[in-house]
Formats: structure tokens, C-alpha cells, sequence
């Protein structure tokens, strides 16, 4: 039996990074709009008084090697010595068994030359057994080195980074593209633009909501988002490259999972009911599972970066003691098109789908998510926003329909949750209309959902940027 040896592990290396010849990064990735996120992860990198690792988070998709070669293209146009710059793919099956010592040795064997900081990108990290233990010594010692390090199952590697690597890494979660990203990365023009914040132009809502369904089915993975070749089988795409790879891969790896099928099932179970109460009894009778059982497969697929839950509160904010019942979403609605493919804008399952995208706006801003079910009537009202003390401070509730423009006292759940909680402003989608009136002293504003999805997405990356500035200032100083 053959050993691979350094003179294969070179040749890849130099394929791996073509710019060692060249110089310059291959134009297929110089035409791709990079995404907002760009410059946060930068600086994180080329900080000098950051003595720490960069750990790119994220599912499985959403960008994170481009990320990294549009950085890689932005060391080259700054001059830097194209040798100083090394990608590795760390899946590859030339590169099982290599240690970090050993690659970043062979890295400057096969790219000598120049003097000063190396930049390191290490891709998909995961892969490689006791990762942040070999990263941890290399931060500490080799101070010209600037590594990143990026993994798609997101919360193993942030666990694992926080109890290992403590001062020494810093963690950037790239989520997948909200709609407001959607549209400036795509070719043709926005039916909707912020004038000024939080005010906007909404051009056509025609135009928007058809942007708006390309968006729901289609638009959280960049490659889905712009290439016509992969959007031609979303199925492929997302079923093959993306929730597979979860399934039979990583989480069996990470977790020891033995029973693959049963977790594939009770995931294809969850994501054909984004958006849906459900409870363990009930997900136990249909699959046959047991509770226990299931809590751990839903931990994992939270883990993963598939689902995300979010539980349910009273009429007055307040968690249920002994709650068996939530609410489970996709944190991306393509991977609904991935399973069950793309759904019309008049389909009845649309709707869902209309909650899950919005949910997934919210979802990029951590915030305080829940929803609130009441009473003997099953008062509802579908997305609850509560403070850090836990009093509610904003209620919407989503439909794909303007059956409530002109009459919003008919959304019995939201009006009876606003007056109990005396909530000065209180929201509701439509479809195409734009309303606003006062009840009751309360002011109900109506948008259509396409609308509220671009604000929250323009809203949500201003605010993880602005985040990460504090963050990065707070570190340095």
C-alpha cells in the first residue's frame, strides 16, 4: 500500500493556488459581486493587533469559499506577494492524515519566496480531527502567520472554538443571503431601494413579488441565486450537495450517529412543515421514533444549520412551563424547493413558505425570536419579539394575502396580543398593499411581505456590520 507523498501534497498545493504563477485571481471570481460581509471579515484578518485565527462559520453553501477567494483577490490587488497567500481544501483525500504543522510546512517548500505575513486559508476545517488544538500552538508562536479557518457545521465548530481556542480565535457566522443581498447580487434590477435608512422606493410590486418568489425558492445560496445552470435542478443542488452531505456526513461524524435513514427521515418530516406547531408526541407517532430520540436528531439539525425552533409563548409573552408544542424553520426556504421543488406564488403551501423567509430574515439578527398561541379559541399570532427582560416589544403576523388591508380589526390574535401587552405599534404582511390605521391607540401597520423581507434583510446586515465593528474595536483597544 502506497503512501501519498510531498511531492503529490506540492503539485496539489500549486493547483490549489494558480495565482502562485499568475499572480492574479481567475476572472470567473473577479465577476462575482463579493457580499457585505467582505470587509468585516477583512479586517478581522489584516488587523495586526489581532493576535487571533479567523473560524468562518456557516451551512453548508452559503458562499464562504468564495468569500475566501474574493479576500485572497484583495490581498493580490494590495500587493501582496502572491506566495504569501495559500488556500487549502482540507476535505481533499490527498491532505487526510496531514497535520496543520505539516501542510503549513509544505506550503513553504512549494511557495518560497517573498518575507513577512503569510496568509493561511484553511477551508472546510472540520474535516480535519482536533482542528482547534493544532490551531491554538500556531497562533500563539507563529505571529506572522494570519490564518482562516472555515467549516460548515456551524455550531460543532463554535463550540469547539470557544472551549479550545479562548482569545485566540474569533468567530464570524457568514448566514445564508437575506432578500435585500438577493437583489444586489442579481443581475437585473430591484423593484424596491433604501432612499434613506429605513425609508424606501418601492418601484413596481408586481416586479417585487416576482423577485420575492425567485427569492423564496431560490435565492439563500449564491450559486442557486445567479446561476441558471444549477437553478435549472435545484433538486440536484440542494438535496445532493447540500442536505446529504449534512445528513450522511457531517453529522453522523460529529455526533456518531448511527441511524442515518431515521435522520433523514424526521428531517424531510420538519422541513415539509416549515412554519408548522408541531411537538414531540406528534413527530414520535409519525415516524416512529422515539421523543428522546428526536430532541437529540433536533439538536443536531439546529446544530447544522437546517432548522432552526422557536417556542411558544402566552398571550402575555410568557413561556409556557411544561411547552411540548413549537414551531420548527428552515433557516432557508430553497431547501423546501431542494426537497419538494419551487412552489408558485398562488400555491397553498406558499404561504409557509412567505413565513419561513421572513423568519429567516430575523433569524441573521439573533434576535429574540417566538410565537404566541392562547386560549380556548387558539388565539395565534405568528412571529413575537421579546426584550432582554423578556416583555414582548413587537408582534407581526404574516399573511400572503390582502384579505385584512382594509379591515386589520379582523386579525383577532394580533389586536387581543397588542392590547394585553399595550404595544404601541404592531405589524401584518400582504400581498400588495400598504396600509396604515390606529385601533385602539395602537398603530397596525400593513406591508406587503416582499417589502418587509427586503427591510429586515437591509436592516439585519447593517446591523451585524455595525456589530462587528464595536466587536472589532472592543478586541483592539
Amino acid at each position: 500500500m502506497k503512501d501519498v507523498s510531498n511531492q503529490q501534497v506540492a503539485e496539489h498545493l500549486k493547483r490549489l493556488n494558480p495565482w502562485w504563477q499568475s499572480g492574479a485571481m481567475d476572472q470567473t471570481t473577479l465577476e462575482l459581486r463579493p457580499r457585505a460581509y467582505l470587509e468585516p471579515v477583512r479586517q478581522l484578518l489584516l488587523e495586526p493587533r489581532l493576535r487571533r485565527a479567523v473560524v468562518l462559520l456557516g451551512p453548508r453553501r452559503v458562499g464562504k469559499t468564495i468569500l475566501i477567494r474574493h479576500l485572497i483577490a484583495d490581498l493580490l490587488q494590495r500587493g501582496v506577494p502572491a506566495t504569501r497567500i495559500a488556500y487549502v481544501e482540507m476535505d481533499h483525500p490527498l491532505l487526510h492524515g496531514q497535520s496543520l504543522d505539516a501542510l503549513i510546512r509544505q506550503i513553504e517548500e512549494a511557495a518560497p519566496g517573498g518575507d513577512g505575513t503569510r496568509h493561511l486559508f484553511f477551508d472546510e476545517i472540520q474535516s480535519h480531527k482536533d482542528w482547534e488544538k493544532h490551531l491554538k500552538p500556531l497562533v500563539d508562536h507563529r505571529p506572522e502567520l494570519r490564518i482562516l479557518v472555515s467549516g460548515s457545521a456551524a455550531a460543532a465548530l463554535k463550540r469547539q472554538s470557544t472551549e479550545s481556542g479562548a482569545g485566540r480565535f474569533t468567530d464570524f457566522l457568514l448566514p445564508p443571503l437575506t432578500f435585500s443581498e438577493y437583489l444586489h447580487l442579481r443581475p437585473e434590477p430591484p423593484a424596491i431601494r433604501e432612499e434613506t435608512p429605513g425609508l424606501y422606493l418601492l418601484e413596481d410590486i408586481a416586479r417585487l413579488n416576482a423577485q420575492f418568489v425567485e427569492y423564496v425558492n431560490y435565492g439563500g445560496y449564491p450559486e442557486l441565486a445567479l446561476s441558471p445552470a444549477v437553478r435549472g435542478n435545484p433538486e440536484r443542488f440542494v438535496k445532493s450537495d447540500i442536505v446529504d452531505k449534512v445528513l450522511l456526513r457531517d453529522l453522523p461524524q460529529l455526533y456518531g450517529i448511527k441511524d442515518i435513514q431515521e435522520l433523514n427521515a424526521l428531517f424531510t418530516l420538519l422541513a415539509f412543515n416549515t412554519a408548522e406547531e408541531v411537538s414531540f408526541e406528534q413527530l414520535s407517532q409519525r415516524s416512529g421514533v422515539g421523543k428522546q430520540t428526536i430532541q437529540k436528531y433536533i439538536e443536531y439539525l439546529e446544530a447544522a444549520f437546517l432548522i432552526k425552533r422557536v417556542f411558544r409563548v402566552d398571550q402575555d409573552g410568557k413561556r409556557y412551563q411544561r411547552e411540548r408544542n413549537f414551531k420548527v424553520y428552515l433557516t432557508n426556504s430553497a431547501m423546501h424547493t431542494g426537497l419538494f421543488g419551487a412552489k408558485s406564488a398562488d400555491d397553498p403551501e406558499f404561504g409557509h413558505l412567505v413565513e419561513t423567509a421572513l423568519f429567516a430574515q430575523r433569524f441573521h439578527e439573533d434576535a429574540r425570536l417566538n410565537y404566541a398561541r392562547w386560549g380556548s379559541d387558539d388565539s395565534e399570532v405568528d412571529l413575537v419579539e421579546c426584550s432582554q427582560a423578556l416583555k414582548p416589544v413587537a408582534a407581526l403576523e404574516i399573511k400572503w394575502s390582502d384579505k385584512y388591508a382594509e379591515r386589520p380589526e379582523a386579525l383577532k390574535g394580533l389586536m387581543k396580543f397588542v392590547r394585553a401587552n399595550r404595544l404601541p405599534t404592531a405589524w401584518a404582511t400582504t400581498r400588495t398593499l400598504v396600509r396604515q390605521q390606529s385601533i385602539d391607540g395602537a398603530e397596525i401597520r400593513q406591508w406587503p411581505a416582499a417589502a418587509l423581507a427586503f427591510h429586515y434583510g437591509v436592516r439585519a446586515v447593517q446591523g451585524r456590520l455595525a456589530g462587528f465593528e464595536a466587536q472589532i474595536k472592543e478586541i483592539v483597544t
